[in-house]
């Protein structure tokens, strides 16, 4: 099988395939066609994707190989591709329903990882966990970039600095990782999440947990937020007041799949923290968990500092591309025949999970079933 891997937009630092993972695929007895500079912000040069035995296409070239490898949709030229053509990425089709109407009249077959099933059998190529755990991990240095005052306590021969106290709404992957991470650079740590099951993963990495009884059982949501009753929402935003207002950092990541993400902090809530205080909004590219969330921009208000970034990952680029590499890797060989060739089996709910388009028909029941799509 051709794979071809695409130069991802200017906004992406990341790269579906680092040379080593298509020194791999080769050994399986793929070709492999990578577009000139799709590495150069991850480190992997054309020569050294050359050295690796793929060669080196312009995009227009690329477009010809069987199976097309990218993150992001390729911002011009998707349309020109051949029916048939398989694609591989992450596209978020509940919420852009538009552009896969668009693909649906050129005939393709597409696959966006992120609707995968979030079983144990999918973890090998769970793109949102390995791109997550970045996320959360960079946001606390994030945060610790931006915050003004130590993480630590510190006795010093000048006075004592009292430990920073960071507030996480959502112990997900990067809700987890964080918790982490701010525990090594020694904060003082509080989690929030609707779901009393992780509580146990909470305090086994040193965090408070604060619970709020009532929740919606969210076990079955695949690691997101699931919506809540108005009377646990009013519960919830009580308690989540009480803790942002002795909060110096809070990181949030809460998502709903296909909808809005919830506004856990209002106006009010922001204008309780003191000075300095610093937000980061893992959730922005939805919508954000905060009212005053401006995706992929930095806001101040009443002196504290409010980060919407989605797209933390990225700025880790050359580990990042390896995790997702290797996920996309898993999953070729999942729908791979012995000869290389595409093969779906759809009686796999991986496969049925992910395939959203193929030869151009919705294949996706969840894309089906929502409501006001347009998509027949």
């Amino acid at each position: 099988m051709i794979i071809g891997v695409l130069k991802e937009p200017s906004f992406e630092a990341r790269v579906s395939l680092l040379p080593e993972a298509v020194s791999a695929l080769i050994k399986q007895g793929n070709e492999l066609w990578v577009e000139t500079g799709a590495g150069e912000s991850a480190f992997a040069s054309d020569d050294q994707y050359t050295q690796a035995g793929a060669s080196v296409r312009n995009r227009t070239e690329i477009y010809d190989a069987q199976l097309l490898l990218c993150i992001h949709p390729p911002e011009e030229g998707f349309g020109s591709l051949k029916s048939g053509t398989a694609v591989i990425g992450v596209f978020q089709p509940l919420y852009r329903t538009d552009l896969i109407q668009q693909w649906a009249d050129s005939g393709i077959t597409c696959f966006s990882l992120d609707m995968l099933p979030r079983t144990t059998r999918a973890q090998s190529m769970d793109v949102l966990s390995s791109q997550a755990n970045i996320a959360g991990y960079k946001a606390v240095l994030l945060g610790a970039y931006t915050y003004g005052r130590y993480f630590p306590m510190l006795m010093t021969a000048a006075g004592s600095i009292a430990p920073a106290k960071l507030l996480v709404l959502g112990a997900g992957v990067a809700g987890l990782q964080a918790i982490a991470t701010a525990r090594r650079l020694g904060a003082v740590v509080e989690v929030f999440d609707t779901r009393p099951a992780v509580k146990e993963e909470v305090m086994s990495l040193g965090a408070k947990f604060v619970e709020v009884e009532g929740a919606a059982d969210a076990s079955k949501a695949g690691g997101y937020a699931v919506e809540q009753d108005e009377a646990f929402q009013q519960r919830q935003k009580q308690r989540i007041a009480e803790s942002i207002a002795k909060a110096d950092i809070v990181i949030t990541t809460a998502q709903i799949p296909g909808k809005k993400a919830p506004q856990l902090i209002t106006k009010e809530m922001l204008e309780s923290m003191r000075a300095g205080s610093v937000v980061i909004d893992l959730a922005a590219a939805s919508g954000g968990n905060t009212s005053l969330t401006v995706n992929n921009s930095t806001v101040v208000h009443n002196g504290v500092t409010i980060i919407g970034n989605s797209n933390l990952p990225s700025t880790m680029s050359s580990d990042a591309s390896k995790l997702y590499g290797k996920n996309v890797m898993n999953f070729i060989k999942l729908i791979s025949a012995k000869d290389g060739s595409l093969f779906l089996n759809w009686e796999d709910d991986l496969v049925k999970g992910s395939c959203i388009l193929f030869e151009g028909n919705i294949t996706n029941e969840r894309l089906k079933s929502s409501a006001g799509t347009g998509l027949n």
